[in-house]
Order: structure tokens, then C-alpha cells, then sequence
């Protein structure tokens, strides 16, 4: 089963069974990356609620970055990159935030958010829009988001800001960079225009990115050591064959962290076996 994205106040919805297949396809792929798998064995319980976090936190390096994200732009007050259904590319004004801070920034709309990916083979990353089609940045510095297919005009660098930890830069395959700068328009309150035309890294080409917590490596890793350390006594007295004491409780549930609880089973079997028939 899958689950939408989902955002900050929206209602769960019921869950229910649903079959089929997987389809294979890149382009499904980066649509599958917009929603949460469900477990499919009880041993992966505490997977369950990784599928269910929905919260946000910030990319802090690139290989960080991964699935649907959100460009903080270092705008005032803050806006994130966004894109309507006909692939215009324009700047949104972030309603889930406090008190302006870039860092709890959260999408409250799918407009901004992007699905990140490294293209095959390169280092580079492409970015696709809720609505099927690829970020792109012209020669003349032009975004859109029109694009089914990835060119060298899709394709983007992602470059750790040297003396701003947490922040990044945007750099196209002809070495200018995303940025932002104030509204040409003569209309009153005009949002901030993106540019991807800028030669030099400054405060305008210096963005945060948002992501979904279950996606950031650090974090999965983190959950993924804790579900393997729940395990019950019961299961553990199971796979020994006989009852244990505290100490090989401790020491089984140590093994499983460590990665040799196969080998640490075997030997209390045998331990047992000799004191057995000792």
C-alpha cells in the first residue's frame, strides 16, 4: 500500500489493501519517490512508522539529497521554487514556517515541491515537478518546467556553500547558478523573480533545501539500527532453543546492533548443548 504526500495539518487517510505490480519504469520511479511504502512483515513494525513521518528536515550535505524537497530561497520574507501545471517556474511566498526561519520551513503546497534524483552515471541531479516534468534552465537563464526528457539543460550541481554550512548552490552545466532577485514588474507586492543567469556566488544563489526525514541517509540508518535492536526475550529464547539469562539477553541484543547476531546465537546453542551434557 502507498501513501500520498501528504502536509503539515492535513488528515490521514484510512489505509486499505490494494495489489499490483511494479511497473519498472525511471518515470515511475521518480513518481514513486512522492509516497511512502508500507511494511510488509510485522519484523519491520518500527518501518511503519517511517512511512509515516512526514516531517521535514534540512539537507546539511549533497549526498543528503534525495526525493521530494523544497528550495528555501533566500528571499524576505522566504519563498520556495515553484511551478504551476503548465511548467511556469516562479518564486511562492512558505505559509509553514516559524517566525521566518528558513530552517522549519515545510511545503504547504505540491507546487513546491521537486523530486530529486542523481542522474545515472554523473553526479548531477534533475529535479521533477508535481506535475511530471523536469526543472530546466535555458541558455539565456530562463526556468521552466516543460521538459519529459533530461538534456544538459535539466541537468543541475549541487554545491555545498563553502563558508555557510547547510546552504547550497544551484549550478547549471554552464557554470552560472540559480538566484533570486526582486520583481521587475510594476505591480505592487510582485514576488521575487529566479534567475538561473548568475556568474557569482552571492547571498542571492544561496539557498537551504527541505526535505523528507524518511529520505536523509543519516536518519534512516539511525532507525533502521534502533529496529534492530527491539527484539523480545521471547524471540530470543526461541532462536536459542532454551531460557536465558540477563547477560545473554544484553549480549544477543549487543550482537544484533553489531551485525554478528547469527554467530552469537550458534555460540550460546553450543554453550547450552555443553551444559547440557556437561
Amino acid at each position: 500500500m502507498v501513501k500520498a504526500l501528504t502536509f503539515k495539518g492535513d488528515k490521514k487517510p484510512k489505509k486499505r489493501k490494494r495489489t499490483g505490480g511494479a511497473s519498472g519504469k525511471e518515470d515511475d520511479d521518480d513518481n514513486r519517490q512522492l509516497k511512502a511504502a508500507k511494511p510488509s512483515t510485522e519484523a519491520d513494525a518500527d518501518a511503519d512508522a517511517d512511512a509515516d513521518d512526514d516531517s521535514w528536515v534540512s539537507a546539511d550535505v549533497t549526498a543528503d539529497i534525495s526525493g521530494p524537497i523544497m528550495f528555501v530561497l533566500p528571499t524576505e520574507p522566504p519563498t520556495a521554487l515553484a511551478c504551476d501545471a503548465i511548467g511556469k517556474v516562479f518564486t511562492l511566498p512558505i505559509e509553514n514556517i516559524i517566525d521566518n526561519n528558513p530552517i522549519t520551513a515545510e511545503p504547504h503546497d505540491v507546487r513546491q515541491v521537486w523530486v530529486a534524483n542523481r542522474i545515472v552515471g554523473t553526479e548531477h541531479f534533475r529535479f521533477k515537478g508535481h506535475h511530471g516534468k523536469y526543472l530546466s534552465c535555458d541558455k539565456i537563464g530562463l526556468f521552466s518546467a516543460t521538459s519529459e526528457a533530461i538534456t544538459p539543460l535539466e541537468s543541475f550541481s549541487v554545491i555545498p556553500t563553502a563558508d555557510t554550512p547547510g546552504t547550497f548552490q544551484i549550478q547549471t552545466l554552464r557554470d552560472t547558478f540559480l538566484s533570486v532577485r526582486a520583481s521587475r514588474s510594476s505591480k505592487a507586492n510582485a514576488s521575487p523573480e529566479v534567475r538561473g543567469d548568475e556568474t557569482e556566488i552571492t547571498f542571492d544563489t544561496t539557498l537551504r533545501i527541505r526535505m523528507q526525514a524518511r529520505y536523509k541517509p543519516k536518519l534512516k540508518a539511525s532507525k533502521e539500527e534502533k529496529a534492530r535492536e527491539k527484539i523480545s526475550r521471547a524471540e530470543l529464547e526461541a532462536a536459542v532453543g532454551r531460557r536465558l539469562d540477563e547477560d545473554e539477553v544484553k549480549r544477543l541484543k549487543r550482537a544484533r546492533r553489531e551485525g554478528d547476531y547469527h554467530e552469537a546465537v550458534l555460540d550460546l546453542k553450543v554453550k547450552g548443548k555443553h551444559d547440557k551434557y556437561g
